[in-house]
């Protein structure tokens, strides 16, 4: 993101400095190092290190950001390719939902290295978690960023929503002033990106011709080193093992608030039976029923995601419906002794109708379902597993009076 822009008007403005810094000022070409002066101490104390001579007022200057590289356009941020601790800490809070929302870079221009006017120009999305994946990889190469306002959202599902689209390319070309910094016209963009992005509409309309690149950042530099050729395994989407542990976090991190008022309703629920309300049986009762709760996400959460592959159903609801009914087998042998025929209904029901959802949830986060094939799947299966929560429900209060 370099300091000062055209816009289509041909003014300056200061769209692109919001990579470096956050706010919305126009910024000076940075000044000379001030002279080092002697440190004194200060209540018994050494004063802490000197400003970042790229600071502003106003600003804050991002910590992947090491320097500023002069175009014809302005300063453009020169960043860093190494991930610190804080990188390493937003990771995690991310994967667990904690601040998701907000996880993005500004948009905008950037470079890695010492790129010239022949150097390659990648484009990628703004999520933080995209970026430092893609910058990681580029240690060894010299080349402009273009980073696209894709609302904090990563490459495939922006490009689903129409955010990582033909004409949010145009527009960071034209904002950018690319065309000045760079002689040749081409923009390697990710290949998933290829469901937002119209190739022929961006080279009519910006000059710059689109280059497919691969499907993983980490195959960027073997693909910039063989003429911009990508092999068959780097066109083919993967979702090993892994992977796909890599997104449970996410999916269990939707669940903390509606579990507060899940517990709620069981705990209170557990309590009914022929003598009104009972504390002590609502804990002992909802004990059990939590087992249950716990044991279906558990099941939709993390088996099926785990065991994706290799469960012989091929929809994702009727996938959760067999870890699900596993677990509350499961459920049942820990409980055994203390239950009676409608509690194993209720448990074994609830806790297969709670995998079922979840596993069914999952489906968005593969690669191997449509939005067409989701929408079909929900359809059916949302009504079976409403019904089966009714039966669990009812099962459940209605035992407390038969005992």
């Amino acid at each position: 993101m370099d300091k000062k822009v055209q816009n289509h008007e041909g003014c300056c403005t200061d769209d692109n400095l919001s990579g470096a810094y956050s706010g919305q000022q126009e910024i000076v070409i940075q000044p000379s190092m001030p002279a080092p002066v002697q440190d004194e101490v200060c209540c018994g104390a050494p004063p802490g290190p000197e400003s970042n001579p790229f600071e502003r007022p106003g600003y804050v200057l991002q910590r992947f950001v090491k320097d500023f590289v002069d175009t014809p356009v302005g300063p453009v941020p020169s960043i860093k390719t190494d991930l610190d601790r804080n990188d390493l800490f937003g990771k995690m809070a991310v994967r667990w939902g904690i601040h998701r929302d907000n996880y993005k870079v500004a948009p905008g221009l950037y470079c890695v290295g010492t790129p010239d006017q022949n150097a390659p120009v990648l484009v990628t999305a703004n999520y933080k978690l995209t970026f430092d994946v893609f910058r990681k990889e580029l240690g060894s190469i010299h080349a402009w960023i273009l980073v696209l306002d894709t609302r904090g959202i990563n490459v495939w599902c922006a490009a689903g929503k129409d955010l990582f689209s033909t004409t949010e390319v145009i527009q960071r070309v034209q904002l950018t002033g690319l065309a000045k910094i760079v002689r040749h016209r081409q923009l390697i963009l990710p290949q998933l990106a290829a469901t937002g992005v119209s190739a022929h509409r961006v080279k009519k309309a910006s000059g710059f011709k689109v280059i497919w690149g691969p499907i993983r950042a980490k195959d960027i530099n073997y693909f910039l080193k063989n003429d911009l050729n990508a092999d068959d395994s780097m066109r083919r989407v993967t979702f090993a093992f892994r992977e796909r542990l890599g997104l449970v976090p996410v999916e269990l991190s939707h669940l903390v608030k509606p579990s507060l008022w899940v517990l709620l309703a069981i705990f209170l629920a557990s309590g009914i039976g022929s003598h009104i309300f009972s504390v002590g049986v609502a804990w002992t009762r909802g004990l059990m029923a939590t087992a249950a709760y716990a044991a279906g996400i558990l099941a939709g959460a993390l088996a099926a995601p785990a065991l994706l592959p290799w469960i012989p159903v091929r929809s994702f609801a009727l996938k959760g419906t067999i870890t699900g009914f596993i677990c509350g087998i499961g459920v049942i042998l820990i409980f055994h002794a203390a239950l009676q025929f409608w509690e194993v209904l209720a448990l074994v029901f609830g806790t297969t109708a709670i995998s079922s959802y979840l596993a069914m949830n999952f489906t968005g986060s593969t690669p191997f379902t449509s939005p067409s094939g989701v929408e079909k799947e929900m359809r059916k299966a949302i009504p079976l597993q409403a019904l089966a929560v009714l039966i669990a429900a009812v099962s459940w209060i209605g035992s407390a009076f038969a005992k």
